[in-house]
């Protein structure tokens, strides 16, 4: 019986090979042979199913190597098997850096084919299948755990299980598995939206809560800043912890991470309430009070986060006894972009420089917009995906590299996430009521109150007040919210997209990460 996978050899000495095939196709591979190197090419053009190539390194005309590097520009994921007359040490080192999967010397065992078959082949199906029996295993463990009156660093430690398991299923093929985690983390976002319900007033009143939005200069950066090194506060705005985790390893390349931690957005899990907030070090409503003219309600027409700069300032002078030579960027182009990435090593001249990125931000409304990104970001495995593509060739990524041996401090962080939206939820208000999907300001707001938190008393959780009747509603789990008039078109046009300003884990749990020069 056929085991299905299928194998390009290219090799001009292949007549010497026949037992070789033979053994092969006895196991059941199907194997194609070439006798040189444009051939091969040929032939990945035309068949789209070939699983490994065999390639030998020393054909006449277009060699092994060359081969190699123009099958990799192609397609970078095919594994590829480079065989040899002898293990040269540079030609072994050229080929591993031009990433061979494995290579064999000549003359070529059959038992080491098998062997770099089942290495490369069955290894990725064994991983697959112990990752997806590895999580049947913990889906019990995670359910009891979720219903167990969780603390809110309890609630951090769940989600980060639950993005250890996306990570791992999305590099298996188990789509019946994922299936079920996204059940078990709508059911995490239940649970947690009730929990956010009952003590998030309390925490605001007391203090007593989980690091926020508004302490994370006071509580994390400023403690760790050092007169000798310059640090880079890196804010990516809508970063999501998985996100982070996904270009995690990219930083590691040129980074040590010194440690890796969460805190909590304030609601609305917005850029003006939680951006805000990070800056200032205070809530919106202390903003508001002390700093009148520099903040904007969200039906007012004016830029929202126009003060960030002079916000944070003011934060460090209250702060501060030493004076810190600080400087303030917003990358929102691809002209900022190369402005920042030419003046790279001029920043390093300040003690923290504050970098506010906003590429994911754009990625997700573009996403919202335009059918093309929903397509190619259409779940949240290809929405990581697409992060980290973005991250790994963006003049962002290309600048830390510049001064990545310059014994820096980088620190990493977000001022929310967002959550993918799918179930509408009805509201009712007047002209003034803001027009997020997550979160309602207005006087005379009418809704179902199983579906939404209510901040009746906007003060007692650091809210300021448009007018003396205002309140807040803020959706919960993957809820959205739509007025009655035209609701079938909004629920078409917004359903399945990423927004933010409400309560779920997505939101509302961010990574901070503090990492130095290695």
């Amino acid at each position: 019986m056929s085991n299905g996978i299928k194998i390009l050899w290219a090799d001009d000495e292949i007549d010497l090979l026949k037992p070789q095939l033979f053994f092969l196709e006895k196991k059941g591979y199907t194997v194609t042979t070439v006798t040189n190197g444009h051939d091969a090419l040929d032939v990945l053009d035309e068949q789209n199913d070939i699983d490994v190539v065999f390639l030998d390194e020393s054909m006449p005309g277009l060699t092994g190597l060359e081969t190699l590097t123009r099958i990799k520009q192609k397609n970078t994921m095919m594994p590829i098997v480079m065989i040899t007359k002898n293990e040269a040490e540079n030609l072994m080192e050229e080929a591993i850096g031009s990433e061979i999967d494995d290579y064999l010397i000549k003359p070529v065992n059959p038992n080491q084919i098998l062997l770099t078959l089942k290495k490369l082949i069955d290894n990725k199906r064994l991983v697959s299948e112990k990752t997806a029996s590895d999580y049947q295993q913990e889906f019990r463990k995670i359910l009891m755990d979720i219903n167990s009156g969780l603390s809110f660093e309890e609630w951090a430690t769940i989600y980060k299980r639950i993005i250890n398991w996306e990570l791992k299923l999305d590099q298996s093929d188990a789509p019946a598995m994922m299936d079920i985690l996204s059940m078990q983390k709508q059911e995490a976002n239940n649970e947690f939206g009730k929990f956010i319900e009952k003590n998030y007033e309390g925490w605001m009143r007391d203090g007593d809560g989980p690091l926020m939005s508004h302490q994370l200069m006071k509580e994390k950066v400023f403690p760790t800043l050092n007169k000798d090194q310059p640090s880079i506060f890196l804010l990516l705005d809508n970063l999501r912890f998985d996100q982070w985790k996904i270009i995690e390893p990219i930083f590691s390349e040129f980074f040590r991470i010194e440690s890796e931690e969460s805190f909590y957005s304030i609601l609305p899990t917005s850029t003006q309430y939680a951006r805000n907030a990070i800056f200032s070090g205070l809530l919106p409503s202390d903003i508001y009070k002390h700093h009148k003219d520099w903040w904007i309600f969200d039906h007012e027409k004016e830029g929202k986060n126009n003060h960030e700069a002079d916000l944070f300032n003011k934060q460090v002078k209250r702060l501060l006894k030493n004076p810190l030579k600080t400087e303030y960027i917003k990358v929102t182009n691809a002209h900022k972009a190369k402005q920042f990435s030419d003046n790279i090593h001029n920043y390093l001249n300040n003690d923290l420089t504050i970098v506010v990125y906003n590429f994911i931000d754009m990625m997700s409304h573009a996403r919202t917009e335009m059918e093309v990104l929903k397509e190619l970001a259409g779940d949240e495995k290809a929405y990581r995906s697409l992060t980290r593509s973005w991250f790994l060739n963006s003049p962002l990524w290309t600048s830390l590299q510049k001064i990545a041996d310059k014994g820096i401090q980088l620190y990493v962080t977000t001022d929310h996430g967002t959550i993918r939206v799918n179930s509408p939820v009805r509201v009712v208000g007047d002209k003034e009521t803001t027009t997020n999907l997550r979160y309602k300001m207005g006087r005379n707001l009418k809704y179902d109150r199983k579906d939404v938190l209510a901040i009746k008393d906007p003060e007692s959780v650091g809210l300021p007040k448009a007018n003396i009747s205002s309140s807040y509603i803020f959706a919960k789990s993957d809820m959205f919210f739509l007025y009655p008039n035209n609701y079938n078109h909004y629920n078409n046009f917004y359903k399945n997209t990423f927004q933010h300003g409400g309560i779920s884990l997505e939101e509302m749990i961010c990574p901070f990460v503090r990492m130095s020069s290695k």
